[in-house]
């Protein structure tokens, strides 16, 4: 079993920063492909941004430019750091890992999610 806990989330400005942390902990062999999804009440869970265990980076059209992700590898840690953000990235963020065992088993993980608020 993969535990992740999420912090940094909070309330922050419209052109403000944010920097959000996802550990890791557990029984952890290998972590795969990890992702910060965002989701308000009344929508689907979207894919904000993922980095690769070799750190190659995706990101969604609206927080291009904007967001950064990144992982420690030997922390087992991932980061989003938020910049210019604005009203609409008001969300519950959640860290979402693919972890491969040793038994050559992929297992999918959630965190809990941690809220973030953008006032205008």
């Amino acid at each position: 079993q993969v535990q992740l806990v999420e912090s940094g989330g909070g309330l922050a400005q419209a052109g403000g920063s944010l920097r959000l942390s996802c550990a890791a902990s557990g029984n952890i062999f290998s972590l795969k492909d990890m992702a910060w999804y965002r989701q308000v009440p009344g929508k689907s869970r979207e894919l904000v941004a993922s980095i690769t265990e070799t750190g190659s980076r995706d990101y969604a059209d609206f927080v291009k430019g904007r967001f950064t992700i990144s992982r420690d590898n030997y922390q087992n840690t991932m980061y989003l750091q938020m910049n210019s953000l604005k009203p609409e990235d008001t969300a519950v963020y959640y860290c979402y890992v693919e972890h491969f065992s040793a038994m050559l088993e992929t297992s999918l993980y959630w965190g809990q999610g941690t809220q973030v608020t953008v006032s205008s």
